[in-house]
């Protein structure tokens, strides 16, 4: 009750509305379309392109885009190890005005070794007019 309280008044104060949930959702899905069609670049649509772009995970922290779409290719080489991947979205929480925060669960279904999965948070942020990831936290 509360949290809904919070995003109407967010809303009628005009921080927030339901387009920019829409746009990361939407960039969300082609994110999971794209990776599914193993296309990593095209999954990489969804982050910043920018040196400053973070990416958090078991190894530590990457910075900018370039390292982390590398960081991908290394990891999931193929078809075989990239799977199919499935998101569920766990909490959607505005953080200010131009500052989303995302937890959910990612599934990767793979017919050829083990599936994986694991949780993230990821920190979106609109800028020139898009939101992207800004930062990824991975497990």
């Amino acid at each position: 009750m509360k949290a809904s309280f919070f995003y109407v008044l967010l809303s009628f104060f005009g921080c927030y509305g339901d387009a920019d949930l829409d746009e990361i959702m939407a960039t969300l899905s082609a994110q999971t379309t794209a990776w599914n069609e193993g296309d990593l670049e095209g999954f990489m649509d969804g982050y910043w392109k920018s040196d400053e772009l973070m990416f958090i995970g078991s190894r530590g922290i990457t910075y900018g885009w370039e390292n982390t779409l590398e960081n991908y290719k290394t990891g999931y080489p193929d078809r075989a190890t990239m799977g199919e991947l499935e998101f569920t979205i766990l909490e959607t929480i505005p953080l200010e005005k131009k500052h989303y925060l995302v937890i959910g669960k990612w599934h990767l279904s793979r017919s050829e070794m083990e599936d994986a999965e694991g949780h993230f948070s990821l920190t979106w942020a609109k800028k020139d007019g898009q939101w992207v990831i800004i930062a990824d936290h991975s497990s």
